[in-house]
C-alpha cells in the first residue's frame, strides 16, 4: 500500500468530490502531519510552529461548519501505532460531519473559509482525507 499525504487534491480526486455522490451526511477522517515550522506561501514570517498556524484555522472552520450545518466530532493526537504498520505516522486525526457533499463544498467557499485557508496550508506538511458515506450526525 503506497501511502502519500498531500494539502491539496489531485485533479481527479477534486473531480470525484464535485461528481454525484451519496446523499445525505458525510464524514471526513483527516490524518494530519503538521510541519516543524509554519511556512505561509506568502513568505511573511512567523515562529508559529505547523501545529499551531492549524490550530488557528481549526478554530475558524468550526465556525465556518456550524454555518452549513457540519461539525467536528473527533479530534485527537495521535501517540503509537497499535496495528499496522506505516513508515511514519500522523500527528492528529479529526473527523469533521457534513450534512452532505454539498455542505462541504459550500462551507469551502464561504470568504471566511478562504481567509483561513492560508493557515492550514501554512502548518501541514501532508495528510490524508477519506470521505465517508453514510454518516450519522448526532
Amino acid at each position: 500500500m503506497k501511502v502519500e499525504n498531500s494539502v491539496i487534491p489531485t485533479q481527479e480526486q477534486m473531480a470525484g468530490f464535485l461528481a454525484p455522490g451519496p446523499d445525505g451526511p458525510i464524514s471526513m477522517v483527516n490524518l494530519l502531519k503538521f510541519r516543524s515550522k509554519a511556512s505561509y506561501e506568502d513568505g511573511r514570517e512567523t515562529e508559529l510552529t505547523g501545529a499551531e498556524a492549524y490550530a488557528i484555522y481549526s478554530r475558524g472552520v468550526m465556525q465556518t461548519l456550524a454555518k452549513v450545518g457540519g461539525k467536528i466530532v473527533f479530534s485527537g493526537e495521535v501517540s503509537r501505532l497499535m496495528l499496522g504498520e506505516v513508515e511514519e505516522l500522523w500527528d492528529s486525526v479529526a473527523i469533521a460531519q457534513y450534512p452532505s457533499r454539498a455542505a462541504m463544498l459550500k462551507m469551502m467557499q464561504l470568504p471566511e473559509y478562504q481567509e483561513i485557508s492560508l493557515h492550514r496550508s501554512a502548518g501541514l506538511a501532508g495528510q490524508l482525507n477519506i470521505e465517508t458515506a453514510n454518516a450519522v450526525i448526532f
